[in-house]
């Protein structure tokens, strides 16, 4: 059985790293000023956060495993995680030593703030990490200079400014890091068009196999399984690339598919709506009305 700690509060991560604790809510570990003996015989195979944790790599030679897949950080990469996620060890390379920062806070910090409204926002603590945002040299200084803001507040005697600066700096910090994802989208569009290609072409295939009688109407979590994405990320690549959300781009082509159907007046509206995977054919003429202008019957009648 694998050795998973639980990292329920930021004393939890501190203690690990034998790192003081500033702040109970929030805390960022610098790993130059960490004691670096033991990383190589670690005694755990992973970790469950109970909190949100941000790590900057500046170290290769560590390999993760998140979402079941393996990961060879680059320097200048940022990861994420959120409260009930659990990321795994892999291997360390020899001499390994780890570089960078860490920037953890729990979600008691953002209560009464405004970032505890957005942070659902921020889809990148659902990314797996080979999903991970990778700096540019300006932005990793940014970042840079953002948690350095941050931990001067926590060196701070705590008043009553100390909570709405810590937490504003945070939010700019993932506000940054959504532009940052944004520039990123943009640098792999080769990457990202080849992706949306094998979408279309498992979209086809699903479609005209036995799969929406068997299983129903395909999911966003069907496809980014069958392309190996977290459905977050996939949803964002696909909204970035057609502007239409990955549940919009189905829709749509099973639209496209339904008004093929439509055409061939040996079936039944019903005997189509089974066919793409409804459960009710209702359902099917209720939206195929909403997308076309015209429900099925009406939309075969204009074909003749």
């Amino acid at each position: 059985m694998k050795n998973i700690l639980e990292i329920k509060t930021i004393a939890d991560y501190f203690k690990l790293r034998n790192y003081e604790v500033l702040h109970p809510l929030v805390g960022i570990v610098d790993f130059k000023k960490v004691n670096q003996s033991g990383y190589t015989n670690k005694s755990y195979d992973g970790f469950h956060y109970s909190c949100y944790a941000i790590f900057l790599k500046d170290a290769v030679g560590c390999k993760l495993k998140y979402g079941g897949n393996s990961y060879d950080y680059d320097e200048g990469t940022l990861v994420f995680m959120a409260p009930n996620q659990t990321i795994e060890l892999g291997g360390y390379e020899p001499g390994f030593v780890p570089k960078g920062y860490a920037l953890l806070f729990h979600p008691d910090l953002l209560l009464g703030t405004s970032l505890a409204n957005k942070i659902h926002e921020f889809n990148f603590f659902a990314y797996s990490s080979n999903e991970a945002l990778h700096l540019s040299a300006k932005e990793r200084k940014l970042i840079l200079s953002l948690l350095e803001k941050i931990q001067f507040e926590l060196e701070q005697p705590i008043d009553k400014h100390s909570k709405k600066l810590i937490v504003t700096n945070i939010e700019l910090f993932l506000d940054y890091c959504l532009r940052f994802y944004d520039r990123q989208f943009i640098t792999r569009e080769v990457v990202n068009k080849g992706t949306l290609e094998k979408f279309d072409h498992l979209l086809s295939q699903y479609f005209s196999s036995e799969k929406p009688k068997i299983n129903g109407l395909p999911s966003v979590a069907y496809f980014a399984d069958q392309l190996h994405l977290s459905s977050n990320y996939f949803g964002d690549l696909v909204k970035k690339e057609t502007g239409k959300s990955a549940q919009e781009y189905i829709q749509a082509k099973l639209i496209d598919v339904a008004k093929e159907k439509v055409f061939d007046p040996n079936k039944s509206v019903s005997e189509i709506a089974y066919e793409l995977g409804f459960k009710y054919p209702q359902h099917f003429s209720r939206l195929f009305k909403q997308k076309v202008g015209r429900s099925p019957k009406e939309f075969r009648a204009t074909l003749n």
